[in-house]
């Protein structure tokens, strides 16, 4: 049968977040989960739900996406994280969109950024676009450790409807992710030759916080804003200190 729409997902211990993740996305003709040696139940749930379970150790958020989208084999792709979800009002844009002529070839979604139940509407939170639908043979990931994007050969359009991104239960979750993404940084970027300076240790963070908090809006969000905008800034920090001792 030929495949329309290909999922394609990567995953690593996400049992918790995968099922609702699945479910949301039942209307794709593929799912493609690549999982990064889960110790728990991921792979058997997402073979479970109807998805194709690649296994293979973590290269980077880049690297590991283009090894699902190579598995991939349908004409449009729709890439996703585990812990984000496909509302109805989406799932039928998509559907709309993918069966028209005149499509473009990539196409960014709009996110709802929630940290457990709170949508965080400011400090650069929403709408957060990204490009996540693609014509299979136009679009690849930047071959990045973090902070992947796809690049798309053509035109890329925008669609209205958002997508929802749990992003982590507690704010206490998403500064130990942070803290990861900030390690993985400093290592890209002292690979590819940057050098940081005290400067940038220290007043690329303060920039960091009024850009947060008071340009993009975070103060809008009270003690939400407040908290966010210091855990970004210890991100800055911590990978440019990092970077400074590379």
């Amino acid at each position: 049968m030929p495949v329309k729409l290909s999922v394609i997902i990567i995953a690593r211990n996400e049992a918790a977040n995968l099922p609702a993740c699945l479910e949301s996305v039942r209307f794709a003709d593929e799912i493609v989960l690549v999982d990064s040696e889960s110790t728990d139940d991921t792979p058997a749930i997402a073979r479970k739900l109807g998805a194709i379970v690649v296994t293979a150790p973590f290269r980077g958020y880049g690297p590991q996406k283009n090894l699902a989208l190579d598995h991939a084999r349908g004409d449009w792709v729709l890439s996703l994280d585990a812990d984000e979800r496909v509302p109805e009002m989406l799932r039928n844009e998509i559907i709309a969109v993918i069966g028209r002529v005149d499509a473009a070839d990539g196409y960014r979604v709009a996110r709802r950024n929630y940290v457990g139940d709170i949508w965080i509407r400011h400090g650069g939170w929403y709408p957060d676009y990204t490009v996540r639908l693609f014509r299979r043979d136009r679009g690849r990931f930047a071959e990045r450790s973090v902070h992947e994007a796809v690049e798309v050969e053509g035109r890329v359009a925008t669609l209205r409807e958002p997508l929802e991104h749990r992003a982590c239960r507690d704010f206490e979750e998403f500064a130990r992710r942070q803290e990861r993404y900030a390690q993985l940084a400093a290592a890209e970027m002292a690979q590819h030759g940057r050098r940081a300076t005290a400067l940038d240790v220290w007043l690329r963070p303060a920039y960091t916080f009024i850009r947060s908090y008071l340009l993009r809006g975070g103060f809008l969000d009270g003690t939400n804003g407040w908290k966010l905008a210091c855990i970004y800034t210890r991100y800055t920090y911590s990978k440019y200190r990092r970077l400074r001792a590379l």
